[in-house]
Protein backbone atom coordinates (compact mmCIF):
# COMPACT_ATOMS: atom_id res chain seq x y z
CA UNK A 1 0.00 0.00 0.00
CA UNK A 2 1.24 3.69 -1.17
CA UNK A 3 1.10 5.67 2.18
CA UNK A 4 0.52 9.21 -0.05
CA UNK A 5 -2.65 8.00 -1.58
CA UNK A 6 -4.71 10.30 -3.35
CA UNK A 7 -6.87 12.57 -0.74
CA UNK A 8 -9.40 12.76 -3.15
CA UNK A 9 -10.55 9.09 -2.61
CA UNK A 10 -11.93 8.37 0.74
CA UNK A 11 -11.62 4.52 0.08
CA UNK A 12 -7.54 4.65 -0.17
CA UNK A 13 -5.70 2.59 2.32
CA UNK A 14 -5.62 -0.77 3.83
CA UNK A 15 -8.77 -2.78 4.75
CA UNK A 16 -9.51 -0.80 8.10
CA UNK A 17 -9.23 2.25 6.39
CA UNK A 18 -5.90 3.34 7.33
CA UNK A 19 -4.78 5.95 4.59
CA UNK A 20 -0.84 6.40 5.96
CA UNK A 21 0.68 5.39 8.46
CA UNK A 22 4.50 5.73 9.69
CA UNK A 23 6.78 4.75 12.04
CA UNK A 24 9.11 7.90 13.38
CA UNK A 25 12.55 6.77 14.71
CA UNK A 26 15.81 8.63 15.86
CA UNK A 27 14.00 11.34 17.63
CA UNK A 28 11.74 12.11 13.93
CA UNK A 29 14.98 12.14 11.92
CA UNK A 30 13.34 9.10 9.77
CA UNK A 31 9.58 8.45 8.61
CA UNK A 32 8.86 4.70 7.68
CA UNK A 33 5.59 3.96 6.49
CA UNK A 34 3.48 1.52 8.01
CA UNK A 35 0.99 -0.78 7.23
CA UNK A 36 -2.19 -2.22 8.99
CA UNK A 37 -0.14 -5.08 9.93
CA UNK A 38 2.85 -3.50 10.86
CA UNK A 39 0.92 -0.82 12.89
CA UNK A 40 -0.68 -3.92 14.45
CA UNK A 41 2.64 -5.68 15.45
CA UNK A 42 4.09 -2.50 16.44
CA UNK A 43 1.33 -1.42 19.00
CA UNK A 44 0.68 -5.04 20.83
CA UNK A 45 4.69 -6.23 20.54
CA UNK A 46 7.36 -3.44 19.89
CA UNK A 47 5.43 -0.36 21.64
CA UNK A 48 9.14 2.07 23.25
CA UNK A 49 9.60 2.44 26.27
CA UNK A 50 9.18 6.30 28.34
CA UNK A 51 12.81 7.18 27.27
CA UNK A 52 12.60 5.66 23.71
CA UNK A 53 11.77 8.79 21.10
CA UNK A 54 10.09 6.73 18.88
CA UNK A 55 6.61 6.91 18.18
CA UNK A 56 4.44 6.50 14.93
CA UNK A 57 1.39 8.33 13.72
CA UNK A 58 -1.57 7.05 12.14
CA UNK A 59 -3.92 8.54 9.79
CA UNK A 60 -7.58 6.36 9.59
CA UNK A 61 -10.84 7.50 7.33
CA UNK A 62 -13.49 6.85 9.24
CA UNK A 63 -15.82 6.28 6.38
CA UNK A 64 -14.48 2.89 6.38
CA UNK A 65 -16.74 0.63 8.20
CA UNK A 66 -14.16 -0.88 10.38
CA UNK A 67 -11.85 1.77 10.74
CA UNK A 68 -13.44 2.65 14.35
CA UNK A 69 -13.83 -0.96 15.68
CA UNK A 70 -10.06 -1.27 14.85
CA UNK A 71 -9.17 1.95 16.61
CA UNK A 72 -10.50 0.50 19.64
CA UNK A 73 -8.98 -2.67 19.45
CA UNK A 74 -5.61 -2.19 18.89
CA UNK A 75 -4.77 1.77 19.19
CA UNK A 76 -5.83 1.83 23.04
CA UNK A 77 -7.14 5.25 23.28
CA UNK A 78 -9.43 6.79 26.15
CA UNK A 79 -12.56 7.17 26.23
CA UNK A 80 -12.79 10.19 25.63
CA UNK A 81 -11.62 9.90 22.19
CA UNK A 82 -14.62 7.22 21.02
CA UNK A 83 -16.96 9.78 23.05
CA UNK A 84 -15.58 12.88 20.86
CA UNK A 85 -16.35 10.61 17.63
CA UNK A 86 -20.62 10.09 18.80
CA UNK A 87 -21.08 13.56 19.64
CA UNK A 88 -22.97 15.73 17.03
CA UNK A 89 -21.31 18.96 18.19
CA UNK A 90 -18.28 19.64 16.29
CA UNK A 91 -16.74 22.39 17.94
CA UNK A 92 -13.19 22.83 18.03
CA UNK A 93 -11.13 21.57 21.63
CA UNK A 94 -8.55 20.51 22.66
CA UNK A 95 -8.83 18.67 26.49
CA UNK A 96 -6.99 16.68 28.47
CA UNK A 97 -7.75 12.76 29.47
CA UNK A 98 -4.78 11.43 32.14
CA UNK A 99 -1.80 10.82 30.32
CA UNK A 100 -3.43 11.59 26.20
CA UNK A 101 -4.94 14.67 24.32
CA UNK A 102 -7.77 14.52 22.90
CA UNK A 103 -8.93 17.22 20.09
CA UNK A 104 -11.66 18.07 17.60
CA UNK A 105 -10.42 20.51 15.28
CA UNK A 106 -11.94 21.64 12.13
CA UNK A 107 -10.28 22.16 8.21
CA UNK A 108 -11.65 22.35 5.06
CA UNK A 109 -11.91 20.05 2.61
CA UNK A 110 -9.04 19.23 -0.16
CA UNK A 111 -11.11 20.33 -2.66
CA UNK A 112 -11.79 23.31 -1.24
CA UNK A 113 -14.42 26.28 -3.28
CA UNK A 114 -15.18 28.76 -1.14
CA UNK A 115 -18.86 27.55 -0.03
CA UNK A 116 -19.79 27.21 3.52
CA UNK A 117 -19.99 23.05 3.70
CA UNK A 118 -16.70 22.72 2.95
CA UNK A 119 -15.73 22.31 5.99
CA UNK A 120 -14.88 19.38 7.96
CA UNK A 121 -13.75 17.77 11.24
CA UNK A 122 -10.64 15.67 12.53
CA UNK A 123 -10.20 13.66 15.64
CA UNK A 124 -6.97 13.49 17.14
CA UNK A 125 -5.75 11.94 20.25
CA UNK A 126 -2.01 12.27 21.01
CA UNK A 127 0.07 10.10 23.44
CA UNK A 128 3.48 9.95 24.16
CA UNK A 129 4.55 7.42 21.10
CA UNK A 130 1.30 7.35 19.28
CA UNK A 131 -0.62 9.76 17.24
CA UNK A 132 -4.10 8.78 15.57
CA UNK A 133 -5.84 11.58 13.94
CA UNK A 134 -9.47 10.11 12.00
CA UNK A 135 -11.97 12.01 9.35
CA UNK A 136 -14.43 11.45 7.28
CA UNK A 137 -13.55 13.71 4.66
CA UNK A 138 -9.84 14.62 2.99
CA UNK A 139 -8.95 17.38 4.56
CA UNK A 140 -6.32 19.85 3.45
CA UNK A 141 -4.43 20.72 6.51
CA UNK A 142 -3.66 16.73 7.01
CA UNK A 143 -2.70 16.21 2.98
CA UNK A 144 -0.36 19.23 3.52
CA UNK A 145 1.30 17.76 6.97
CA UNK A 146 1.99 14.13 4.45
CA UNK A 147 3.18 16.26 1.97
CA UNK A 148 5.98 17.38 4.61
CA UNK A 149 7.02 13.58 6.39
CA UNK A 150 7.03 12.92 2.86
CA UNK A 151 9.57 15.41 1.55
CA UNK A 152 11.79 14.83 5.03
CA UNK A 153 10.35 17.43 7.23
CA UNK A 154 9.50 14.66 10.34
CA UNK A 155 8.19 15.92 13.59
CA UNK A 156 10.39 15.22 16.70
CA UNK A 157 7.91 14.06 18.74
CA UNK A 158 4.00 13.38 18.72
CA UNK A 159 3.65 16.85 20.50
CA UNK A 160 5.39 18.50 17.96
CA UNK A 161 3.54 16.46 15.36
CA UNK A 162 0.42 18.51 17.14
CA UNK A 163 1.96 21.67 16.94
CA UNK A 164 2.90 21.32 13.03
CA UNK A 165 -0.95 20.53 11.87
CA UNK A 166 -2.23 23.42 13.60
CA UNK A 167 0.31 25.51 12.00
CA UNK A 168 -0.34 23.77 9.07
CA UNK A 169 -4.16 24.71 9.43
CA UNK A 170 -3.54 28.18 10.74
CA UNK A 171 -1.42 28.06 7.05
CA UNK A 172 -4.47 26.89 5.06
CA UNK A 173 -6.60 30.06 6.99
CA UNK A 174 -4.56 32.29 5.97
CA UNK A 175 -4.52 30.97 2.22
CA UNK A 176 -8.83 31.35 2.71
CA UNK A 177 -8.33 34.52 3.91
CA UNK A 178 -6.29 35.80 1.07
CA UNK A 179 -8.93 33.92 -1.29
CA UNK A 180 -12.24 35.91 -0.02
CA UNK A 181 -10.10 38.87 0.00
CA UNK A 182 -9.41 38.82 -3.71
CA UNK A 183 -13.45 38.03 -4.25
CA UNK A 184 -14.41 40.63 -1.48
CA UNK A 185 -12.16 43.48 -3.82
CA UNK A 186 -13.56 42.66 -6.58
CA UNK A 187 -16.81 42.94 -5.36
CA UNK A 188 -16.24 46.42 -4.22
CA UNK A 189 -14.69 47.44 -6.85
CA UNK A 190 -17.62 46.77 -9.03
CA UNK A 191 -20.05 47.74 -6.22
CA UNK A 192 -18.06 50.99 -7.00
CA UNK A 193 -18.63 51.27 -10.42
CA UNK A 194 -22.25 50.38 -10.70
CA UNK A 195 -22.50 47.10 -11.18
CA UNK A 196 -24.13 45.02 -8.19
CA UNK A 197 -25.71 42.07 -9.83
CA UNK A 198 -25.63 38.85 -7.99
CA UNK A 199 -23.24 40.39 -6.22
CA UNK A 200 -25.59 40.37 -2.76
CA UNK A 201 -25.66 36.67 -3.34
CA UNK A 202 -21.88 35.94 -3.57
CA UNK A 203 -20.94 38.88 -0.60
CA UNK A 204 -23.28 36.67 1.31
CA UNK A 205 -22.09 33.02 0.25
CA UNK A 206 -18.21 34.47 1.85
CA UNK A 207 -20.05 35.99 5.22
CA UNK A 208 -21.55 32.71 5.62
CA UNK A 209 -18.26 30.81 5.36
CA UNK A 210 -16.16 32.88 7.27
CA UNK A 211 -19.16 32.93 10.05
CA UNK A 212 -19.02 29.15 9.80
CA UNK A 213 -15.32 29.14 10.12
CA UNK A 214 -15.14 31.72 12.87
CA UNK A 215 -17.64 29.83 15.23
CA UNK A 216 -16.11 26.52 15.00
CA UNK A 217 -12.44 27.86 15.04
CA UNK A 218 -12.53 30.34 17.66
CA UNK A 219 -12.75 28.17 20.85
CA UNK A 220 -9.44 26.10 19.61
CA UNK A 221 -7.06 28.83 21.14
CA UNK A 222 -8.71 29.20 24.34
CA UNK A 223 -8.92 25.51 24.92
CA UNK A 224 -5.31 24.50 23.74
CA UNK A 225 -4.13 27.56 26.64
CA UNK A 226 -6.12 25.78 29.45
CA UNK A 227 -4.47 22.48 28.44
CA UNK A 228 -0.99 24.33 27.90
CA UNK A 229 -1.57 25.71 31.99
CA UNK A 230 -1.68 21.76 33.06
CA UNK A 231 -0.31 20.12 30.62
CA UNK A 232 0.72 15.90 30.75
CA UNK A 233 3.78 15.31 32.44
CA UNK A 234 5.63 13.56 29.82
CA UNK A 235 5.62 16.92 27.39
CA UNK A 236 8.17 19.07 27.43
CA UNK A 237 9.57 22.54 27.65
CA UNK A 238 10.31 22.97 24.29
CA UNK A 239 7.02 21.60 23.19
CA UNK A 240 4.60 23.70 25.14
CA UNK A 241 6.48 26.61 23.42
CA UNK A 242 5.86 25.37 20.52
CA UNK A 243 2.11 24.90 21.18
CA UNK A 244 1.65 28.45 22.53
CA UNK A 245 3.45 30.20 19.44
CA UNK A 246 1.12 28.10 17.26
CA UNK A 247 -1.96 29.19 19.44
CA UNK A 248 -0.53 32.68 18.87
CA UNK A 249 -0.59 32.66 15.20
CA UNK A 250 -3.72 31.14 15.06
CA UNK A 251 -5.54 33.89 17.54
CA UNK A 252 -3.80 36.38 14.60
CA UNK A 253 -5.80 34.70 11.72
CA UNK A 254 -8.93 34.48 13.32
CA UNK A 255 -8.45 38.28 14.55
CA UNK A 256 -7.93 39.35 10.73
CA UNK A 257 -10.89 37.13 10.28
CA UNK A 258 -13.21 38.45 12.10
CA UNK A 259 -11.90 42.17 10.51
CA UNK A 260 -12.55 40.77 7.13
CA UNK A 261 -16.32 40.01 8.62
CA UNK A 262 -16.98 43.49 9.35
CA UNK A 263 -15.85 44.43 6.01
CA UNK A 264 -18.25 42.16 4.04
CA UNK A 265 -20.77 43.31 6.83
CA UNK A 266 -19.90 47.01 5.54
CA UNK A 267 -20.34 46.29 2.07
CA UNK A 268 -24.03 44.65 2.51
CA UNK A 269 -24.99 47.40 4.42
CA UNK A 270 -23.78 49.84 1.43
CA UNK A 271 -25.22 47.70 -0.88
CA UNK A 272 -28.53 47.74 0.89
CA UNK A 273 -28.57 51.34 0.80
CA UNK A 274 -27.87 51.61 -2.99
CA UNK A 275 -30.74 48.90 -3.55
CA UNK A 276 -33.36 50.93 -1.01
CA UNK A 277 -32.49 53.72 -2.87
CA UNK A 278 -33.30 52.36 -5.88
CA UNK A 279 -36.54 51.66 -5.11
CA UNK A 280 -37.26 54.61 -3.42
CA UNK A 281 -36.44 56.45 -6.81
CA UNK A 282 -38.62 53.91 -8.45
CA UNK A 283 -41.47 54.10 -6.22
CA UNK A 284 -41.28 58.42 -6.67
CA UNK A 285 -41.30 57.81 -10.25
CA UNK A 286 -44.50 55.50 -9.80
CA UNK A 287 -46.24 57.98 -7.62
CA UNK A 288 -45.59 60.88 -10.11
CA UNK A 289 -46.90 59.36 -13.04
CA UNK A 290 -50.01 58.37 -10.67
CA UNK A 291 -50.46 61.58 -9.95
CA UNK A 292 -50.08 62.80 -13.39
CA UNK A 293 -52.56 60.67 -14.87
CA UNK A 294 -55.32 61.15 -12.25
CA UNK A 295 -56.70 64.54 -14.13
CA UNK A 296 -57.35 62.50 -17.05
CA UNK A 297 -58.52 59.75 -15.09
CA UNK A 298 -61.25 61.67 -12.99
CA UNK A 299 -62.13 63.82 -16.56
CA UNK A 300 -62.45 60.86 -18.17
CA UNK A 301 -64.71 59.31 -15.63
CA UNK A 302 -66.87 62.44 -15.36
CA UNK A 303 -67.57 62.91 -18.77
CA UNK A 304 -68.01 59.20 -19.49
CA UNK A 305 -71.25 59.24 -17.50
CA UNK A 306 -74.17 58.51 -19.74
CA UNK A 307 -76.23 60.77 -18.00
CA UNK A 308 -77.79 64.01 -19.65
CA UNK A 309 -76.82 67.78 -18.68
CA UNK A 310 -73.35 66.83 -19.67
CA UNK A 311 -71.28 70.19 -19.89
CA UNK A 312 -70.02 70.79 -23.50
CA UNK A 313 -71.78 68.37 -25.08
CA UNK A 314 -72.95 70.92 -27.77
CA UNK A 315 -70.23 72.98 -27.95
CA UNK A 316 -67.97 72.82 -31.32
CA UNK A 317 -64.96 73.72 -29.08
CA UNK A 318 -65.76 70.89 -26.22
CA UNK A 319 -62.91 68.43 -26.64
CA UNK A 320 -60.32 71.35 -26.64
CA UNK A 321 -61.56 72.93 -23.71
CA UNK A 322 -61.72 70.02 -21.79
CA UNK A 323 -57.61 69.29 -23.20
CA UNK A 324 -56.71 72.59 -21.96
CA UNK A 325 -58.15 71.59 -18.32
CA UNK A 326 -56.87 68.31 -18.25
CA UNK A 327 -53.49 69.96 -19.26
CA UNK A 328 -53.89 72.64 -16.97
CA UNK A 329 -54.54 70.21 -13.70
CA UNK A 330 -51.50 67.61 -15.26
CA UNK A 331 -48.99 70.55 -14.78
CA UNK A 332 -50.09 71.50 -11.49
CA UNK A 333 -49.94 68.48 -10.52
CA UNK A 334 -46.64 67.37 -11.34
CA UNK A 335 -45.51 71.37 -9.79
CA UNK A 336 -46.87 69.94 -7.11
CA UNK A 337 -45.06 66.55 -6.57
CA UNK A 338 -41.42 67.56 -8.22
CA UNK A 339 -41.65 70.56 -5.42
CA UNK A 340 -42.40 68.44 -2.77
CA UNK A 341 -39.42 65.69 -3.75
CA UNK A 342 -37.54 68.75 -3.71
CA UNK A 343 -37.86 69.52 -0.02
Amino acid sequence: MSSFANPAWPGSGDDAGLICGYRFDEDGAVARPMSLDEATVWLHDARPDDDDPTFAWLHFNLSHAHAKRWIQRHAGLPDAFFDALRETSHSTRIERDDDALVAVLNDVHFEFGFEPSDIATLWICVRPHLVVTARTRPLRSVDALRTAVRDGRSPRSTVELLEQLMRTQAGSLVDILRGVTARVDDIEDKLLAGRRANERARLGTLRRLLVRLQRLLAPEPAALFRVLHHPPAWMAEDDLQQLRGSTEEFSVVLRDMQGLQERIKLLQEEMAAAVNEDNNRSLFVLTVVTVLALPINILAGLFGMNVGGIPLAESPHGFWILVSLVLTFTVIAGWLALRKKDR
